[in-house]
Formats: C-alpha cells, sequence, structure tokens
C-alpha cells in the first residue's frame, strides 16, 4: 500500500506502507547508524519524532528480547529505504515490520533517505506528517500543528523504584532514562534509586544518596526548566553527573544557554576531543540541542570535551564542586563503547568524595 512522508516545507515522499495502519506527525530527524536500529527506536530521547536512518537497509538482523532501551516504541514513525523481509541473527525473534505492526508504530519504505536527509541538513530538521492518501491536503493540517512541548512528562517515571544492590548508592533522576545506562550502572555494583523528573531536593537528600545521576530524555531543555532549582541544591551536596539532556540542565542549572542545532547529532561515529588528555573517544549521540559557549563566560563551568567535526561543546565539568556532564552517550547501546569509562570515573569521584577529597584532588 502507498504511503507518504510529508514535510512542512511542503516536500512529499511516496514509498511503501509497514507497521501500523495509522496517520502520525512528528520532528523529522534522521540517525547515520548502520545498525542499533531496535534500541534507537525505543530511546525515550527519540520521543514524539518521526526516525529515518540513513543507511539503506534496516532490519538485517530482526528483533530480540535483550536489546530495548524502553518496553514501547518511543519515535513517532520510522522511515528507511528499504526493510529487510528476512531477517538473519541466532537472537531474533521477528522481524523489524512485524514487531512495528505489533507495537503500533508505522513506517514507510522505498524512500530516497539520501535525497531526504540532503534535503535536512540544508532546511534543518522540521515537521512531517505520515498519510496513506491526499498528501497535498496534509501539508496545511501539518502547519495547523503544534508538537509537544512536555515530552519530559511524557516519558518520566510515574513514582520512584529501586535497581537494588548493596553497592554505592546514586540518585537518577529520570528524564526518559535508557536501560542501558540502568545496566552500566549495575554492572558496577551500583544501587540506583531512580526518581521522576517532578522529583524535590528534599525528597532525593531524605533518600540519602551517595551521588547523583541526570538522566538522558527528548525535547527543548527549556521546558524542564522546573528542574534547575534542584539540581542547583543536589550539587551542593553530592558528587553529580549528567549525560545528554541531564548535561544540558547541568549547564542551565549554572548559568549556561542552550540553542537548537541544525539538525542535530544521532548516530554512533561521533569523534569526541578530551581536552585535558587530548585523547579522542568515538561516542553515541542522540540530541537536538547543544550549550552555548558564548554563555559560559560569565559562569563556572569549564569546557572539559567538544566534537571534533563541528566544535560543539561535549562535556562540561564545575569549578568548585565534583560535578561534570557529557552531551554524549557513555552507556553506548548502540555503538562504541570508548567512553563507558566516565561511569567508573564517576563512581571514583564518589569515593573520593567520602574520602574528603576535592576534585581537583580527586583527579
Amino acid at each position: 500500500m502507498q504511503r507518504y512522508l510529508v514535510l512542512e516545507n511542503g516536500s512529499i515522499y511516496e514509498g511503501e506502507a509497514f507497521g501500523a495502519a495509522k496517520m502520525v506527525t512528528g520532528e523529522l530527524v534522521f540517525n547515520t547508524g548502520m545498525t542499533g536500529y531496535q534500541e534507537s527506536l525505543t530511546d525515550l530521547s527519540y520521543h514524539g519524532q518521526i526516525l529515518m536512518f540513513t543507511y539503506p537497509l534496516i532490519g538485517n538482523y530482526g528483533i530480540n528480547r535483550d536489546d530495548f532501551e524502553s518496553l514501547q516504541p518511543a519515535a513517532t514513525a520510522l522511515v528507511v529505504r528499504e526493510v529487510a523481509r528476512r531477517p538473519a541473527n541466532w537472537r531474533s525473534q521477528m522481524s523489524l515490520a512485524e514487531w512495528a505492526e505489533k507495537m503500533d508504530l508505522p513506517g514507510i519504505s522505498g524512500v530516497d533517505t539520501r535525497a531526504l536527509t540532503r534535503e535536512l541538513r540544508e532546511h534543518g530538521v522540521m515537521k512531517a506528517i505520515l498519510v496513506d492518501a491526499n498528501p497535498e491536503a496534509a501539508v496545511a493540517t501539518l502547519k495547523a500543528t503544534d508538537l509537544s512541548e512536555s515530552q519530559v512528562l511524557e516519558v518520566t517515571a510515574k513514582s520512584p523504584y529501586v535497581n537494588p544492590t548493596a553497592g554505592i548508592s546514586i540518585a537518577l533522576i529520570d528524564f526518559g532514562l535508557k536501560h542501558s545506562i540502568l545496566r552500566a550502572l549495575a554492572k558496577r555494583g551500583v544501587n540506583v534509586m531512580v526518581f521522576p523528573a517532578t522529583v524535590t531536593a528534599q525528597t532525593i537528600i531524605d533518600a540519602n544518596p551517595d551521588g547523583i545521576l541526570l538522566s538522558n530524555g527528548p525535547g527543548d531543555p527549556e521546558s524542564v526548566a522546573f528542574v534547575l532549582p534542584v539540581i542547583r541544591e543536589l550539587q551542593a551536596h553530592f558528587p553529580l553527573m549528567g549525560i545528554c539532556l541531564g548535561h544540558q540542565l547541568f549547564a542551565m542549572a549554572n548559568g549556561a544557554k542552550t540553542y537548537k542545532l541544525k539538525f542535530g547529532h544521532r548516530g554512533f561515529n561521533h569523534a569526541v576531543l578530551q581536552r585535558r588528555t587530548g585523547k579522542i573517544d568515538f561516542t553515541s549521540q542522540n540530541h537536538g540541542y547543544a550549550v552555548d559557549p558564548k554563555s559560559l563566560t560569565e559562569t563556572d563551568l569549564e569546557i572539559t570535551h567538544e566534537e571534533i567535526n563541528d566544535h560543539t561543546i561535549e562535556g562540561l565539568a564545575l569549578k568548585g564542586h565534583a560535578a561534570f556532564s557529557v552531551q554524549f552517550h557513555p552507556d553506548a547501546a548502540p555503538g562504541p563503547h570508548d567512553a563507558e569509562y566516565l561511569f567508573d570515573d564517576f563512581i571514583a569521584l564518589i569515593q573520593a568524595s567520602q574520602k574528603g577529597l576535592t576534585h581537583a584532588e580527586a583527579k
């Protein structure tokens, strides 16, 4: 059956329908990863977005039970050049198309994704809609559509929960948590207490954690500005680490500003420079906003990491505090594991803080 992808600038791409049969809207973004489609589609940072993969064949190793980042699809829809009909992998339990239909996720294949990627790189990400008929009429509908601004509140945990161990205890504020972060911490024996994005600082203080972690999540960091006083209060009492959206919120809590990137960083091949050591890590990334370097002038934030290609800020540390953040995903999943050591660094920072050492001494 025919299906159309319509962009807010009037562009129309025709393809074949698969997955759910329904009309959906969202911000159209592209991911450059060659693999990892299962993790990406369930990454809550993609909540409310139509996800296009630039790699031409998606679904070749099917869907398995172990690689989900959340229990349901996070993306609104899926756009591919070709969807694999016969997946081959010993872990595969169903095809991508079968899973999309089961999960009520609409998809479109047969799209010239190279042309579509070039259009997004030229004009920037934009609203889009998937329809099965009358694509010209859908343009007006799309222009009149306001996308949700409360994305974090739609995906955050509804109540606290614990992933218990007997190790160091970390309070994790959930803005759209990836399961791979929990797995990375569990591998290190960390006791994780997960709190909703609306948690108060006093609730976390009363839980008596050893450190604080700010998770990834979807949308504009300005829409989560209510958490900034909480972050400021917590960083005064505990070692703190931020990831992705958590990085942006950490920066904003300390006086910095963010801005929207033209088409964002979404993929598993982004080279990042550690300024202190000169070491380069290849990282997994998924974000549409970045910290404005000009806004750091009057703050106590210092840049620790930067993106090799466009020199955007990829890491920050707060002077005089045991607090840092990174824009990329040290948990990878999918992607290279070059930066997974940052979880070990955070645990070492917590242990040093418990011994009364300063951040500089811990280094």
